[in-house]
């Protein structure tokens, strides 16, 4: 499945940063969009409906896959999550570039949907750095920490199949690093073709789109 717009997914172990350098990188770039995935775990903190996750419960999703309204979905610690199919493929055909922040699993759904989807994987700087950001979070019971860190051993280990892998050691550096990430696809050679195509029709590298030239 090809489209107008370019694909981000971003995955990552609990407590790597994936969410906070996603977000900064929203603030800093005014042409990409985020697809708000549906999930059924409770919500955290301050997190809103809709903006950060589509909360349903588990009825529901299930429901939501028979009608095959997911792109992907998978089971993360306990709880589901699935990408949305229609919001997905609505803004990517609009030629919107899109981020999704998702699990390994779900990553790799994507690709195998997406050919041209760009995998990103941010990786902590050591497993002590890991343990101690999720203590500083202060939003899981220690058994849960405990569960969340046995489960970054498989995580982190599916790194080897992104295209792109960023240590978020100091997160200013990881930030310039995704933003470099994306800005890179955007010059690739078919993504530019997709979105410049009067450009490369005019140079003669491709054939004119015939519906430009209609009165």
């Amino acid at each position: 499945m090809t489209s107008p717009g370019n694909l981000f997914c971003v995955a990552a172990p609990s407590g790597a940063g994936k969410s906070s350098l996603v977000k900064a990188l929203l603030e800093l770039d005014s042409h990409l969009a985020v697809s708000v995935s549906h999930t059924t775990r409770s919500p955290r903190g301050q997190e809103v409906e809709g903006r950060e996750y589509c909360f349903v419960d588990e009825p529901e999703f299930r429901a939501m896959i028979g009608r095959d309204e997911f792109v992907e979905w998978a089971e993360v610690h306990g709880n589901l999550y699935g990408t949305s199919r229609p919001a997905i493929e609505a803004r990517l055909a609009r030629g919107e570039d899109v981020v999704l922040e998702i699990d390994w699993q779900g990553a790799l759904q994507i690709k195998r949907l997406f050919a041209h989807a760009v995998l990103i994987f941010i990786l902590p700087p050591s497993w002590h750095e890991l343990e101690q950001r999720l203590k500083r979070r202060g939003e899981d019971r220690p058994e849960v920490i405990a569960r969340r860190l046995e489960n970054a051993r498989l995580e982190v280990a599916q790194a080897r199949h992104f295209d792109f892998v960023i240590i978020n050691s100091l997160f200013e550096t990881a930030l310039f690093d995704l933003k470099a990430v994306v800005h890179s696809q955007r010059l690739r050679y078919a993504a530019q073709v997709r979105n410049r195509s009067a450009v490369f029709a005019a140079l003669g590298l491709i054939p004119p789109d015939p519906a430009a030239t209609e009165p």
